[in-house]
């Protein structure tokens, strides 16, 4: 697989599956494509060459069964795509637009819906459920984080993709969110995470290191253990080149 760039491809000769149940980590340098990777994996970005397949299918292109696709792959950018003008209940609730269609959508507007479920994802990543009648603009970059990720769980997605997605938070809710989001990747669903941090790979299953838009190592998490990994690591951090 590869996605065309300007000069050289953001992209190039990536083969990767992600199977039911994997927690499959994804390092490298900054404008290394995982963003890229994660785009593609999404369904947001076609690939120039090769192709990506769904439970062993094309993507579908439109209509009930391209919805019910987009249902189960969740994304977690690093942008968060909040919508800042509205509560945190109705982004808590975008999560299920997907699989709700459109008329119960609409209601989202107008009305709370599925308060319950709502704060118990609140409480999941450890925000009080009195936030829910609150506009995303009064949250905390933090807050804003966590609410992302509750919306993820409110999502309920066969695969989770996640673009460094404990970049804001302190160590104690980064290793609790971390956990959180391992916790969810139990068959049939899987997880690909984007991580800057090699010392928060306890818990994966397989290690992926981009670097240059090229897949340098698929390696199981122990390979890239302190001490085995740093041959590895050093590497696919080099300057230059």
């Amino acid at each position: 697989m590869a996605v065309a760039g300007r000069g050289a491809p953001r992209l190039g000769g990536v083969s990767l599956v992600i199977r039911p149940g994997e927690r499959v980590a994804l390092l490298g340098p900054s404008g290394a494509g995982k963003s890229t990777l994660l785009a593609v994996a999404n369904g947001l970005l076609p690939p120039s060459a090769g192709q990506v397949l769904w439970q062993g299918q094309p993507p579908a292109r439109s209509g009930r069964a391209r919805r019910r696709q987009q249902a189960r792959i969740g994304t977690l950018w690093q942008d968060l795509c909040l919508i800042e003008e509205l509560s945190v209940q109705q982004n808590l609730n975008a999560g299920r637009l997907a699989a709700w269609g459109w008329p119960k959508a609409l209601l989202n507007l107008l009305l709370p819906l599925e308060t319950a479920a709502n704060a118990e994802a609140l409480r999941q990543v450890d925000l009080a459920p009195q936030l829910l009648a609150q506009p995303v603009a009064a949250l905390s970059g933090g807050q804003r984080q966590r609410l992302a990720i509750a919306r993820l769980l409110r999502q309920n997605p066969t695969l989770l993709l996640a673009d460094e997605p404990l970049a804001s938070l302190d160590p104690r809710l980064a290793a609790a969110l971390l956990a959180l989001l391992l916790a969810q990747a139990a068959a049939p669903r899987a997880l690909l995470l984007s991580l800057h941090r090699p010392d928060l790979l306890a818990g994966f299953d397989r290690v992926i290191g981009l670097r240059a838009g090229r897949l340098l190592f698929d390696r199981p998490a122990a390979a890239l253990a302190p001490g085995a990994g740093t041959a590895l690591l050093a590497e696919l951090y080099r300057s230059g080149g």
